[in-house]
């Protein structure tokens, strides 16, 4: 005797279920995202920090035969701040010693006009004693003083660690 019922035969995932599986996935991927921004925007920042290079002999040879700070990147021997651009840079001005990079460029539009500051820390009245770079807001090392003004606006996530110290002596 054969019973007629409602025998199906499952072999795979309703679309119901592959929608949720799919959800899921979606809603993992959103979350994941905002991380893997600030990621590549801290890249981007810390890539930039290496042009600061160009003109930190200028401001050590300024603070080494002079024992003053440079005023700006004449003052330093460096060319017009306009003139040091690279590729997340789009200028890179000394004022009083502090190295400031524009972000701009081929950089993220989030960083577009946003600046880092890199001020430099002295042994004071020993210009012998080589310059400590200090990054936005990180402590000063005992027994030097930091020189020029931060106006670093980027904000704190996108900063590589070496810059996210903690507040600074003044």
């Amino acid at each position: 005797m054969k019973l007629s019922g409602f025998r199906h035969d499952r072999r795979g995932f309703t679309w119901i279920e592959i929608m949720f599986v799919l959800v899921v996935i979606a809603i993992l991927a959103l979350m994941a995202i905002p991380a893997l921004q600030d990621s590549a925007l801290k890249r981007q920042v810390k890539e930039g920090i290496a042009l600061a290079d160009v003109v930190k002999p200028g401001v050590q040879a300024a603070w080494t035969l002079t024992g003053e700070m440079p005023a700006n990147n004449a003052a330093a021997g460096a060319p017009p701040r306009e003139k040091i651009v690279g590729s997340m840079v789009k200028e890179v001005n000394i004022d009083g010693g502090a190295i400031t990079l524009t972000y701009g460029n081929n950089a993220s539009k989030a960083l577009e006009g946003k600046r880092l500051t890199l001020r430099p820390a002295v042994v004071a009245d020993t210009p012998a004693v080589p310059i400590a770079w200090i990054c936005h807001n990180v402590r000063v090392p005992q027994g030097m003083e930091v020189r020029g003004n931060d106006v670093t606006d980027i904000q704190m996530s996108w900063l590589p660690v070496e810059c996210r110290g903690g507040a600074a002596a003044k």
